[in-house]
């Protein structure tokens, strides 16, 4: 394991220059500039030194004068003192001051890197305190490059309040969390990555801001808008110019500045007009260096909007593939899954040969969504059986291992390993991890108070937790004691060697007999065998047939056998009489694959 890089000046190391913040220019001076509409006067304070920025006819106020970097410095707004929204770094939080930052003092060693074909892409995704921190998750890359695993995805890392969040609390959205390690701890972690050959992504969340330390609504309040909402409060107003500036800086700073290999949306249908999102990947793709980079850029997207799937963006978290997983497995009815429950085989079925199942009709709530999606490849959807949502926002944070039989579980993950949709994973899954993963937060008073009932009060409806004395076992998400218990423990999962074993055996198959032949694939049919179970044909680049057959029920079902395909993988491997008959088992997972007229083009 090699230590972080050496801190010092380097001419040859990344940076990007943002409009608003604490900019180092190149003659050596920092240039200040915050916008704030609703102001005459904002001072920046140094030192208890106060001197008065210039603004100008939009609202910008901007001043450049000498500092060294590492200097600590606030805003003066009327009464108020205020860290820059455009903060590099809260070294002691974000009610705290803020830091200018010099991004070239980092020397980079992973210089070759230049990222990797989309289709290549196998993701863990990780929440850097679980697994300790920008320098914990380093120590740990090694292991996770070993388990076959080609990405990392990091839960939002934008500081918050406290020591303790998910990430999607955020408030200043330029500066790495300080509890997770300093900006170069985490620079240090993206380079290492890039030795192992693994990329990484990054959660970012540009829909709302947390509940405590945005202080933008007391002298920009013209960043949100005053006529439409979202679950989180006023919408962000990316109609003006500064505003949706604000964001592409930030998008391109982590691109570019600390060389992250693609962004994870969050929840984009909360962000309008789409004409952003348009901008926004535009924008990235235009401005990525060097040239030719591959840089990947995946959405959250309740709408289901497949417009933009087919201009600047990569991917889509296929959250329809996963509910309807989900029921099948656990059935599971309440809160959305019930829009799931009706027919799962037949939307299982219309998910892997179509990617969406819900293109236009309405749901439980009456609200169509969706658009049609069966031009596009497999490979712009990204499949999982878990991730930090469909866990934490369960009442107790339980994990499929705990909830699924073994067997339906290793069937559905064959499905997820060896599909050609993009397959997601989330910690801890490598190795059967049987450890929870809760919601918890670090607030105080009585937001943290509101948090806590609300948490409980938010499953009143579920049939589990109507009882209120029942909701008290909801773990409250403020409590220390919440966090420590979502930190994954190997010694949680009973035979984690063993499940290690077979789950990098499946990536190892993935990579042998799958990647170099996803480009240009495309789903052919899907056929439901029996409520529980289906038969899916995806045509290959080299014009092999990929099939993939799941039954997740307590019956066999029939599945005449093709002569010309070949087995790769069967799970469980004693169902292989069963198989030869032409019968798919209960609680078994095939994949098998045809050469085009009969020619075996696989190894």
């Amino acid at each position: 394991m090699s230590a972080p890089p050496l801190i010092q000046k380097s001419p040859a190391t990344s940076g990007h220059s943002c409009t608003y913040g604490a900019q180092i220019l190149d003659d050596g001076t920092t240039r200040f500039r915050v916008w704030a509409p609703s102001v005459q006067r904002v001072e920046l304070v140094i030192d208890e030194l106060a001197f008065l920025m210039e603004r100008d006819g939009e609202g910008n106020h901007t001043l450049t004068i000498e500092v060294d970097p590492d200097t600590r410095y606030v805003y003066r707004i009327g009464d108020r003192q205020v860290p820059d929204p455009a903060s590099r770094a809260q070294p002691d939080g974000v009610l705290s001051a803020s830091m200018v930052v010099d991004p070239r003092a980092y020397v980079w060693k992973s210089n070759q890197w230049h990222g990797m074909p989309w289709h290549h892409a196998v993701i863990c995704e990780v929440h850097v305190g679980a697994m300790g921190g920008f320098d914990g998750l380093r120590r740990a890359l090694p292991r996770l490059a070993a388990c076959g695993y080609t990405a990392i995805e990091l839960m939002p890392v934008a500081a918050f309040q406290g020591d303790r969040n998910w990430g999607y609390d955020g408030v200043l959205p330029y500066a790495p969390e300080a509890s997770y390690g300093s900006i170069h701890a985490l620079k240090a972690m993206v380079d290492e990555a890039h030795q192992l050959g693994l990329a990484v992504i990054l959660d970012v969340v540009y829909n709302h801001f947390g509940p405590v330390g945005n202080e933008l609504p007391n002298y920009a309040p013209e960043f949100f808008r005053a006529d439409a909402q979202t679950p989180w409060g006023a919408a962000i107003d990316f109609r003006r110019p500064q505003v949706a500036r604000f964001f592409l800086d930030n998008a391109l700073m982590w691109i570019n500045e600390y060389r992250f290999d693609g962004l994870r949306l969050d929840a984009v249908h909360a962000i309008k007009p789409t004409a952003f999102l348009e901008e926004l990947g535009a924008a990235i793709r235009r401005n990525c260096l060097p040239r030719g980079r591959e840089v990947w850029l995946v959405l959250e997207n309740e709408h289901n909007g497949a417009g933009l799937l087919r201009g600047d963006y990569t991917a889509q978290w296929n959250d329809d593939a996963h509910n309807v997983l989900h029921v099948l497995l656990t059935g599971e009815q309440e809160g959305y899954y019930v829009d799931f429950a009706k027919h799962p085989g037949e939307d299982l079925a219309k998910a892997l040969k179509e990617g969406f199942v819900f293109q236009g009709q309405s749901d439980r709530r009456g609200i169509p969504r969706g658009d049609p999606s069966q031009d596009l490849p497999p490979t712009s959807f990204v499949l999982f059986l878990q991730n930090h949502d469909q866990i934490g926002n369960r009442p107790l944070g339980e994990r499929l291992t705990c909830l699924v039989n073994e067997a339906d579980l290793r069937a559905a993950m064959v499905l997820v390993a060896l599909s050609p949709m993009i397959p997601l994973f989330f910690m801890g899954e490598e190795w059967g991890c049987r450890t929870p993963f809760y919601y918890f937060t670090d607030y105080q008073g009585e937001l943290a108070e509101k948090v806590r009932e609300g948490r409980r009060e938010e499953f009143a409806h579920f049939a589990g937790f109507a009882d209120p004395e029942r909701r008290q076992r909801i773990p409250d998400p403020n409590a220390l004691a919440t966090y420590a218990a979502s930190i994954p423990r190997q010694e949680d999962s009973m035979s984690a060697q063993e499940w290690g074993h077979w789950f990098a055996g499946l990536l190892q198959m993935r990579k042998r007999h799958l990647v170099e032949r996803l480009a240009g694939s495309r789903a052919l049919s899907c056929e439901v065998l029996g409520k529980q179970a289906v038969h899916a044909r995806w045509r290959l680049r080299s014009g092999q047939h990929w099939e993939i057959a799941l039954n997740l029920s307590e019956q066999d079902v029939s599945l005449p056998r093709d002569s010309a395909s070949r087995i790769l993988w069967i799970e469980p491997q004693d169902v292989m009489d069963a198989l030869d008959s032409g019968v798919l088992a209960a609680h078994t997972a095939v994949v098998l694959v045809r050469d085009p007229e009969g020619e075996r083009l696989l190894a």
